[in-house]
């Protein structure tokens, strides 16, 4: 029951306070999920409580904190005492979550690094940006503080440079463009991202056309910011669906005609300032044989 300590308070907030294991950001998620009511009502993290109110719901005991290293190959492009920079494959989740803690591109950095863990949390140490599991290419990693620090100074300053190549499924009239529209939680389906959303985040992409066929384009893309599912979302919403995303409209057809297994997106290059020495690192990646197979398609 809310009484008057608690009254006008966040939810996620308040319940930080009742229970003192649980940080504001979990709070926040288990009461997205539903797992977390008032007065058997689910609302919003930013709920504002009153007296006489009941908090309802059951906290889920913490998961176990150690991650198991495992022998998983890594395609290494750069290493040093600071960072690591790999080339991701498709199908690997950058880092553990609800539902799978192996198999994970951590899992196998803890295994190669041996003096990762604890750099920047628990479950994903040294992980400054991510890669969507169904996406390729670059991706630095962090293997310091002192890296993980300079490094999110520098994604945050948005001076990091990210390029990737997407083929999709339309063929747009222009030879270039920007979007820049919020990206937030999709209003009915909670686990896809929306530029409709009713609370968004500013995200800007820029595109060009790098190379036509016949019913596809291969396009060129720089991120402006780094939102969740960024570039899928945008090229979705101005109707260019990356080709094989069966999530925002990839299309079956085209996919199967393809013989596409995953979203056609890769991150082809990666350009950033070293964080002990400011030196500018500049990283290139070739598209993976499965994309290029579909591009040699395409041009016969």
């Amino acid at each position: 029951m809310v009484t008057e300590p608690l009254a006008g308070q966040r939810l996620d907030a308040a319940m930080a306070q009742i229970e003192p294991k649980l940080s504001r950001a979990a709070a926040r998620r288990l009461i997205e999920r539903g797992d977390i009511r008032v007065s058997g009502s689910q609302v919003k993290p930013a709920h504002r409580l009153r007296i006489g109110e009941r908090v309802e719901g059951r906290v889920p005991e913490p998961e176990p904190d150690s991650l198991a290293p495992e022998a998983i190959p890594l395609e290494i492009v750069y290493e040093d005492a600071q960072l690591i920079v790999v080339d991701k494959p498709a199908g690997m989740v950058v880092h553990p979550a609800a539902g799978q803690r192996s198999g994970t591109l951590v899992n196998a950095l803890l295994h190669h690094c041996h003096d990762l863990a604890g750099i920047g949390g628990v479950l994903r140490p040294g992980i400054v940006h991510r890669l969507d599991k169904g996406t390729s290419g670059l991706l630095v990693v962090a293997k310091t503080d002192l890296a993980h620090r300079k490094l999110s100074a520098q994604f945050k300053a948005r001076s990091i440079e990210r390029r990737y190549l997407a083929l999709v499924r339309e063929t747009p009239r222009a030879d270039e463009g920007s979007i820049d529209a919020p990206i937030g939680r999709h209003p009915t389906d909670r686990k896809r991202f929306s530029t409709r959303a009713r609370v968004g985040r500013r995200a800007v992409t820029h595109w060009w056309v790098e190379e036509r066929f016949k019913d596809a384009t291969l396009i060129g893309v720089r991120l402006e910011t780094g939102r969740t599912h960024q570039i899928r979302v945008h090229l979705a919403s101005v109707g260019l669906p990356v080709a094989g995303d069966p999530v925002y409209g990839g299309g079956r057809k085209v996919t199967a005609r393809l013989g596409l297994q995953r979203q056609a997106l890769h991150a082809v290059s990666l350009a950033f300032e070293h964080p002990a020495t400011g030196e500018r690192l500049s990283f290139e990646s070739e598209l993976p044989e499965d994309l290029a197979s579909v591009i040699a398609l395409l041009r016969r």
